[in-house]
């Protein structure tokens, strides 16, 4: 899809007195690849938990139009302050406790060692919201660390069945007492309205400390590619399916867009075609021909592709 194409969606009277909005809560502090080419357009609340400040910040930036930085942690309960897990590895990092007892059949259980147990400034998702004056999310992106779903299960109702986009991280190991599954995201999502889009299942090798105290060195570090991986979490992309509530103009508009950054042409179509319906605006019919294309030249494609793809495989065995 052209960048020209998405700034002329994102140009439409409806889009510009209502610019999207994008959630992170666990940001990494790197732009998400999805986004790099709505950003401008949009804006992004993320969250910063920092014991010297509070209250947000606001500010026009290079890369979104608005960002709106809380200085605390996330929450789904109305507390001020809450518990903190600092562990080896930051990336493990938890509001809730890591299961030690369950974690060490596995090979990375190191990295979730407690180092330090804090006191961070917390804030309700719905407060914050309401602090920035912002009453829709269009994409909601979380990794926490076991509390996604409960999160976006924390939005008013209104709000969180306007999501067009959502994206967890849930967990398929047991790494964290009393955290948020797989199967639970997946049951929860499918009674809301939403089609799964992409899973990509992550893991990690079991092996306990007592066994992999037999390898050192360089045997130790290529473990991971000696051993199986077992599915450890995974990473989630829902598409809202507009198949509940009465959407706008900008829904579809945005639908449109988003179904296409994610790849789903196809759905893209579908709303193109809805859109139409609803609105019987025409520029929806010359946006799934540009759907339509887009499947096309993908088709063209395929051949090199899947010809890549056995090449790679062949390499690989030797």
């Amino acid at each position: 899809m052209t960048q020209d194409l998405i700034d002329i969606i994102l140009s439409q009277p409806e889009i510009i007195s209502a610019p999207p909005v994008l959630i992170d809560i666990g940001a990494s502090g790197e732009l998400h690849a999805k986004w790099k080419k709505i950003a401008k357009h949009s804006i992004c609340i993320a969250f910063d938990a920092d014991n010297r400040e509070m209250g947000f910040t606001e500010k026009e930036t290079d890369t979104f139009k608005k960002l709106i930085v809380f200085s605390r942690v996330v929450t789904d309960q109305s507390e001020s302050e809450i518990d903190f897990y600092l562990t080896k590895s930051p990336y493990c990092s938890s509001a809730l406790e890591p299961d030690t007892e369950r974690l060490k059949v596995w090979s990375f259980a190191e990295l979730f060692q407690v180092e330090k147990k804090i006191k961070l400034k917390a804030i309700h998702l719905t407060d914050a919201l309401r602090e920035a004056k912002i009453e829709n999310i269009d994409w909601f992106k979380t990794d926490t660390q076991g509390t996604d779903l409960r999160l976006f299960k924390s939005l008013p109702e209104k709000i969180r069945n306007n999501v067009i986009v959502a994206e967890f991280e849930p967990g398929i190991l047991d790494a964290y007492k009393g955290e948020d599954k797989l199967y639970e995201v997946i049951r929860y999502m499918d009674e809301l309205g939403f089609f799964l889009s992409t899973m990509e299942v992550k893991g990690t090798q079991r092996i306990n400390p007592k066994e992999l105290s037999y390898f050192q060195g360089f045997q130790k570090k290529a473990i991971d590619k000696c051993l199986m991986k077992s599915p450890g979490w995974a990473e989630l992309s829902y598409i809202n399916s507009l198949k509940r509530g009465a959407f706008d103009r900008r829904a579809f508009l945005l639908t449109f867009l988003f179904a296409c950054l994610e790849n789903q042409y196809g759905f893209a179509c579908e709303v193109a075609d809805e859109g139409y319906g609803v609105t019987q605006d025409s520029f929806f019919l010359e946006l799934k021909k540009k759907a339509i294309a887009e499947i096309k030249k993908n088709n063209r494609q395929w051949p090199r592709v899947m010809l890549k793809k056995a090449g790679n495989k062949i390499i690989s065995y030797f």
